[in-house]
């Protein structure tokens, strides 16, 4: 596994290209999904759930776990400053409107890296805990060893493509279930749809959060090499469930299928198949399939005109598991600047 990660960084050029048409060969069909009682851990329904995927943005879930053990380690704070700097605003996709030398506290931070996914804060926020983000990154990588995450690799903080950044349903499952068990105090950050960072607006694309009443988060991710993925986590009727699905070609697939598997669940229709989480094995003989020609290519209408026969939920007259129309929760972030340079001490948090 790690002498194909070394390769991947040699020669990702040539290896993208046999990746992208071998992917694409293969006829529309289910990518991996997995549900699972987040407090017995029992496996309610399980489709390749140990086959090797690229995160994106679910990586910082990861992120937030090193973090959340940071602030227990009393290595920052919720109020320490996280400063923009050049490195965290030269990431893709930028959406926050921030620039060099926007600051915000930790707090606020974990607000818009968790509901706005945005890929510059993830970074700042590594550096603000860990110094650099590659020292960041290990303490990852520590992290996924001492779970037990046996399919996962982390090469960033925030989950932008690399090919030998990697994971699995199985290992999301066992990720999202630490976070969110061992760190309730940080549940509200979750369960929250919206940011304003300033007056820029960062909606989550967690569409259950408004639309499934009991989802309490938890995170999506979408690039096109992994497709549009999932993890979320429903607590109603004092039942507490976990769906994760990878690799959904759509927004509107992903969370049908993610709301029709925990809906199944929490009805009842889903029972436990005699497999635990923990027990669950990873394929490492399996490499990430690449969905780039599926989704993000001149090809990509006819494989998702396939997976919409597939699965049709949402359209048309087709049932919809996402009926309900919720308030969202908000959150609302002042930024503040701050000269950056490599002399320049942090400052200090912005007074209430």
């Amino acid at each position: 596994m790690f002498c194909f990660r070394n390769a991947l960084r040699k020669f990702p050029a040539a290896l993208g290209l046999t990746l992208i048409t071998s992917a694409y060969a293969v006829p529309a069909a289910a990518t991996p999904s997995l549900v699972v009682n987040l407090d017995t851990q029992q496996v309610l329904y399980a489709e390749d759930a140990g086959h090797p995927w690229y995160p994106a943005s679910v990586t910082k879930l990861m992120t937030a776990l090193v973090t959340f053990e940071a602030l227990a380690n009393e290595e920052v704070t919720l109020k320490s400053p996280v400063v923009m700097s050049p490195r965290a605003m030269s990431q893709q996709s930028l959406k926050s409107g921030l620039k060099v030398g926007s600051t915000m506290t930790l707090q606020d931070a974990l607000y818009a890296m968790l509901v706005g996914s945005a890929n510059d804060v993830a970074v700042a926020l590594a550096e603000r805990v860990a110094s650099t983000e590659e020292a960041f990154v290990m303490r990852m990588n520590a992290q996924a060893q001492r779970l037990g995450m046996t399919a996962s690799h982390f090469v960033n903080a925030n989950g932008l493509f690399d090919p030998a950044q990697q994971t699995s349903a199985r290992d999301l499952a066992i990720l999202a279930r630490e976070v969110y068990l061992r760190f309730p105090q940080y549940h509200e950050v979750f369960a929250t749809s919206e940011v304003f960072i300033d007056r820029e607006d960062l909606t989550s694309n967690n569409d259950l959060l408004t639309r499934l009443p009991g989802t309490v988060g938890m995170k999506t991710g979408f690039v096109c090499p992994s497709g549009r993925n999932i993890v979320a986590l429903t607590d109603r009727d004092g039942q507490r469930l976990m769906a994760v699905v990878l690799g959904a070609t759509t927004g509107r697939e992903r969370s049908e299928r993610a709301a029709k598997l925990l809906t199944e669940a929490m009805n009842g229709d889903l029972s436990p198949n005699g497999s635990n989480l923990q027990d669950m094995v990873n394929d490492l003989q399996k490499q990430p399939e690449d969905m780039r020609m599926r989704v993000c290519s001149n090809q990509s209408a006819a494989y998702e005109a396939e997976q919409n026969k597939r699965y049709p939920m949402g359209i048309g007259r087709n049932k919809s598991y996402l009926t309900a129309s919720l308030e969202p929760q908000r959150h609302s972030i002042r930024t503040w600047q701050a000269s950056f340079g490599f002399q320049a001490p942090l400052p200090r948090a912005k007074p209430e």
